[in-house]
């Protein structure tokens, strides 16, 4: 098992998501983001929006993923 931030994974806060793989810790972070987004968040809804800009650009969203999951599989088990 792993952790990552929601902070490391480009969001607003140090809440920590546990998982195997980084998919994983994907639908996590994406299921804290909506429901901050919900919830209308402020800090959240900043991080959301930069997400937004840069899905709108495949060949950066593509690249941000890659340096993530990078970023996730250098992470120690725990």
């Amino acid at each position: 098992m792993k952790k990552m931030t929601c902070n490391q994974l480009g969001g607003a806060c140090e809440k920590e998501f546990t998982a195997e793989t980084f998919e994983e810790v994907q639908e996590l972070a994406k299921a804290h983001g909506m429901e901050m987004f919900q919830k209308s968040d402020t800090p959240h809804m900043g991080a959301i929006q930069k997400m937004m800009a840069l899905m709108m650009d495949p060949n950066s969203m593509n690249k941000w993923m890659e340096e993530k999951k990078h970023a996730f599989d250098a992470l120690p088990n725990e």
